[in-house]
């Protein structure tokens, strides 16, 4: 069994209201900070997303987790999807999300939707594509979320995860682990409004089940052609799979 990990401890609050809670607060500075975090590395880390997802020339795209939008953006510049769905459970990351394509060409073809992923309030079979960056590991129960995201998902669909990872080799293992326990929770007291937050995201980063574990996870849910590639030494990871 997981150890579960919540933002505040000392709250009574389940773990998918504290994490809605926790992103609302952080979401104005959100973006600069996982700059800074990840030493730019997202940026790279997500246009391989982008590339994997745009060679499957996906008229629908569902982004979840979509937090302030970057991810659904540019999948709206850089693919020719007809329409795309950026859903958050946080209002406050999505209203900046909302801003960042008031008044563009492209707010036509994007939709931002507040929304559960544990209860997505779609049809079956809707999508072509969906893509979560970042946010399965705040997931409240992991195995009903892919479930849900398995049954929008159009026959033959792709599916593509860009999630943390603990690297395994020394000595980027040990280094991950000063940098994720001392240096990120610094950052995140230094620079964010919310002084947990940052501390949750390195502690739910580091009991998630990564690599061979998180793909016999998605196999047991019916996903098929499931490879995972680690990126950066391991921080992170790129899974994709099909339905």
């Amino acid at each position: 069994m997981e150890k579960k990990i919540t933002p505040y401890k000392d709250s009574s609050e389940g773990k998918k209201k504290q994490v809605e809670q926790m992103f609302d607060t952080i979401s104005e500075n959100y973006d600069g900070l996982n700059r800074v975090i990840s030493l730019g590395s997202d940026i790279k880390w997500r246009k391989k997303v982008i590339k994997m997802v745009a060679e499957k020339n996906p008229k629908t795209i569902l982004d979840i987790a979509t937090g302030t939008g970057d991810l659904a953006i540019q999948f709206a510049e850089k693919t020719s999807a007809e329409k795309i769905v950026g859903l958050d459970l946080s209002e406050g990351m999505l209203s900046v999300a909302r801003k960042k394509v008031s008044g563009k060409a492209i707010s036509k073809k994007i939709e931002f939707v507040q929304a559960d992923s544990e209860a997505l309030p779609f049809g079956d079979n809707t999508f072509d594509a969906i893509t979560v960056s970042f946010g399965i590991r705040n997931f409240e129960n992991l195995e009903k979320g892919l479930s849900e995201i398995f049954r929008v998902l159009k026959k033959g669909g792709i599916f593509v995860v860009l999630e943390t990872s603990v690297p395994a080799k020394f000595p980027f293992k040990q280094g991950y682990h000063f940098y994720s326990k001392t240096i990120l929770p610094l950052v995140g007291k230094l620079f964010s409004k919310d002084k947990v937050a940052y501390k949750y995201l390195s502690e739910s980063a580091s009991v998630f089940p990564h690599g061979e574990r998180l793909n016999n996870i998605l196999r047991k849910i019916g996903f098929n052609e499931v490879k995972n590639i680690p990126q950066t030494f391991g921080v992170a990871t790129i899974y994709n799979a099909t339905k």
